[in-house]
């Protein structure tokens, strides 16, 4: 994964979360997913001390994630831009820098789960240099039962 910022995306910096940025997280995640994670969930997530990010663009919050170390792995469990930055590269400088932080803490491999149906993401986890290596059946809840969920794997 490259380290290089897209010209579209300016003063970018990241933060870790806290409880402040929950409400603000689980409302854009209600906007962005039609299943989307609860502020509970984040919490959650933070208290189990997996890596929760926040992404500012200048002082806007522009995107979140989510990472769990496990050993010399990383799994992203969320990984969201707001929808009015999309298509700005901002998506891949928070893969970036996941990409970054799993590094530094030992991962030699990065793994996700993302719906068929993402194409947006998918192009991006390619150009990131993401491979498919299986299919979890009926991982997300989807509007007409379930949905595939394809797993990838970036190497670091």
């Amino acid at each position: 994964m490259s380290d290089v910022a897209p010209e579209a995306v300016g003063a970018v910096s990241f933060a870790p979360m806290g409880e402040a940025d929950l409400e603000w997280v689980a409302a854009q995640d209600r906007l962005l997913y039609p299943f989307p994670w609860s502020a509970m969930n984040f919490s959650d997530s933070m208290s189990a001390g997996y890596g929760c990010w926040m992404m500012f663009d200048g002082a806007e919050p522009v995107g979140y994630a989510v990472l769990m170390m496990v050993i010399d792995e990383a799994h992203i469990l969320n990984i969201s831009v707001v929808s009015a930055r999309q298509g700005q590269g901002f998506g891949r400088r928070l893969l970036d820098h996941l990409g970054g932080v799993a590094r530094q803490a030992g991962a030699r491999q990065l793994f996700l789960e993302v719906r068929p149906s993402n194409a947006p993401a998918l192009a991006l986890y390619a150009r990131a240099g993401f491979e498919t290596i299986g299919r979890r059946k009926g991982y997300y809840p989807a509007a007409d039962g379930r949905e595939d969920a394809l797993v990838m794997r970036g190497r670091l």
